[in-house]
């Protein structure tokens, strides 16, 4: 059609969260922009980083 782009020939899919128009194929297919995606699944702490603080008994002879 005259005055369409490339991008016009395929089908507008909006975010489910926000509602946006979702350009990226990995967003099109979960139906989640990046934003919203990451509200919903944060990313894992780093283990690195992450600290354990243990009650110990303490040392005997101390």
């Amino acid at each position: 059609m005259p005055g369409t782009t490339a991008a016009a020939g395929r089908r507008q899919v909006r975010c489910r969260l926000c509602g946006r128009p979702l350009t990226g194929t990995a967003s099109r297919r979960t139906g989640l922009g990046p934003a919203c995606d990451a509200k919903l699944h944060p990313a894992p702490p780093d283990i690195r980083t992450r600290r354990h603080d243990v009650e110990q008994d303490p040392l005997p002879g101390t």
